[in-house]
């Protein structure tokens, strides 16, 4: 293939790859003040998606879950993306490390 054509196919492949990212269920966190908003977040069941985690507090925040090993900590003002693998149907605990006793979370898949 010449170098060229070469560069034609692998842009192609990224847009093709951005598509399918796009197509992707994305819910919204907002954690602020120590609370989530929401605290409970419904999503398909064996289905990947995008969480986007928004911090609008005026102090750090951790997205933390255990059970499903994830983590990321945000600084005021930081939007932050994580991509969770499908789940079986169930309910998963999430917290802020920096907030444990005021923001406790839970996704749940349907």
């Amino acid at each position: 293939m010449k170098p060229a054509l070469h560069s034609v196919a692998f842009a192609l492949l990224l847009n093709a790859a951005a598509a399918c990212a796009d197509d992707m269920p994305t819910f919204l966190l907002v954690m602020k003040d120590g609370r989530l908003f929401p605290e409970t977040i419904e999503v398909p069941a064996m289905t990947r998606f995008r969480l986007e985690i928004r911090n609008e507090g005026p102090g750090a925040t951790e997205f933390e879950s255990l059970e499903l090993r994830k983590e990321t900590v945000l600084a005021p003002g930081v939007t932050r993306k994580l991509v969770f693998h499908p789940m079986k149907p169930g309910s998963y605990k999430f917290f802020d490390e920096f907030h444990p006793d005021t923001a406790q979370g839970r996704i749940v898949a349907k």
